[in-house]
């Protein structure tokens, strides 16, 4: 009998730790989540990718303890859309933004909505361009009924688009200009908000989109020092990316100080390709810049940091892309499925936090005014003119620089792959056309893109605002 009670003894203290494990899991805290990109970098541009004349030493730290992905994929290849992809997990096309300029529909539900409604303090800082406006970054008016509040941020200091130095940003519709390098402007400032969260003992997730590296192209005299020998728009690109990469490490050294590093997930990319006429060159040994769906307009820089889980760095050549960090981000955090609008593009990348996956399940759908490109792994299709119909086939693990069409030589890939497109294609103009939201048709409310210039409430800023580098010859 004695034996039996030990052994039910030993059962018992089992069971219990089991249970006090289980709970512990359920009370630990959520996740910070940190989403951070840049604005035109190209794939090339960091040190850990041997860049022959940047250095990026706080991305290469980050690349040195956290996931890298080697093929990972803006949503488009320019800016707007890909930004479109990031909050919605859907494809550019689906959510009314077409090209750079475009409004997200507010039709559509977005990440920051559904981490608010879980808890999330939420925080934009920095370029939004989701509001329908093009031209160089101005603040965005309070009322403005696509500001990053009409879509789930509690705070933000943003701007429309692009922005360098000095940049006069919007907090939540109170302007404010600032002195200094932008990036460091709205990293400062993301950190301070995330500071009041962990005071608060509250979750936050934080999206830092800097305006850096896009023209126009303004550096300060010590960040360009390294550039000399390089033509002067290349010295002032190249002096932005320092003082981004500066502000990084800032970010960084933030979360350690605050100590909440160890749970808070940082994820940076870059929303689109690197750009042209910028020696030496942006997007690496890759095809195509920004605004094509060759791989050099698409694929960017990627690195997921977040050391409670990702406990030893690792290199991925799995393909992933913008469309994946919603799904993902909302099973880490435990959301249902019902938080993200369907039909999704992208997949959930956290099996990958702790192991390798070979292949993916689903294929990378583009479309992009009428380009459109579908990543299957290692194959590549493509087309110039999806309503035309002549395709190229790539394969990208032998020849990443696409030079050699396999069109011919595999005909009943290039076939399956195409019907892959082109179905998915159909789905898409069925999105575009509302049949997603529960009216089953469009919001006629949208706005076609405008250009500030032409607005009346910004009229009055305009003898101001001819002074400024990034206005002047817009206004003149």
């Amino acid at each position: 009998m004695k034996p039996f009670v030990n052994f039910l003894a030993v059962i018992l203290s089992v069971a219990m730790l089991g249970c006090a494990d289980r709970a512990t899991e359920q009370l630990a805290p959520p996740p910070n989540i940190i989403l951070v990109m840049a604005d035109d970098m190209g794939w090339g541009q960091t040190g850990y990718y041997n860049h022959p004349v940047l250095k990026t030493p706080n991305l290469d730290a980050m690349a040195a303890s956290g996931l890298r992905f080697d093929r990972f994929y803006a949503g488009a290849p320019n800016c707007s859309p890909t930004r479109a992809s990031v909050m919605t997990g859907r494809s550019n096309d689906r959510t009314g933004v077409e090209n750079h300029g475009y409004a997200l529909r507010r039709q559509e539900q977005t990440l920051a909505q559904a981490l608010r409604d879980a808890g999330y303090a939420t925080g934009h800082f920095g370029k939004w361009h989701l509001n329908g406006l093009r031209g160089p970054g101005v603040p965005i008016f309070g009322d403005d009924d696509h500001s990053p509040g009409a879509f789930g941020f509690d705070e933000w200091l943003s701007v429309t688009n692009f922005f360098d130095r000095n940049p006069i940003m919007s907090r939540q519709g109170d302007w404010q200009e600032f002195d200094g390098d932008s990036s460091e402007i709205i990293v400062s400032e993301a950190i301070e908000f995330i500071r009041r969260q962990t005071q608060a003992e509250q979750p936050f997730f934080t999206v830092i989109w800097y305006g850096t590296p896009h023209s126009p192209f303004v550096a300060s005299d010590e960040d360009r020092a390294a550039f000399l020998e390089l033509d002067d728009r290349s010295q002032h690109y190249y002096g932005e990316l320092v003082a981004m990469d500066r502000s990084i490490g800032a970010l960084r050294r933030g979360l350690r100080e605050m100590g909440i590093k160890q749970n808070t997930l940082v994820w940076f990319c870059s929303d689109n390709g690197g750009l042209r006429n910028i020696e030496p060159g942006t997007v690496g040994a890759l095809r195509g810049f920004k605004g094509g769906v060759y791989e050099g307009g698409l694929r960017v820089p990627a690195i997921i940091e977040w050391p409670q889980e990702i406990t030893q760095a690792r290199v991925t050549s799995y393909p992933a892309a913008t469309m994946d960090i919603f799904p993902t981000l909302a099973a880490l955090v435990g959301l249902p499925e019902s938080v993200m609008l369907a039909p999704r593009d992208g997949v959930n990348l956290t099996p990958l936090f702790d192991g390798n996956i070979e292949r993916r399940e689903r294929p990378i759908p583009f479309r992009h005014q009428g380009r459109a490109a579908l990543v299957d792994n290692n194959y590549k299709l493509l087309t110039q003119d999806l309503s035309e119909g002549t395709f190229e086939l790539y394969d990208l693990e032998n020849d990443p620089a696409e030079t050699q069409n396999l069109v011919e030589q595999e005909p009943e890939l290039a076939a399956r792959l195409q019907d892959v497109l082109q179905a998915w294609s159909r789905s898409v103009d069925s999105s575009a056309a509302g049949q997603d939201y529960a009216e089953g048709l469009l919001d006629d409310s949208e706005s076609e893109p405008r250009n500030w210039m032409t607005l009346e409430e910004y009229k009055p800023f305009f003898e101001e605002w001819k002074k400024r580098p990034e206005y002047a010859s817009r206004l003149e």
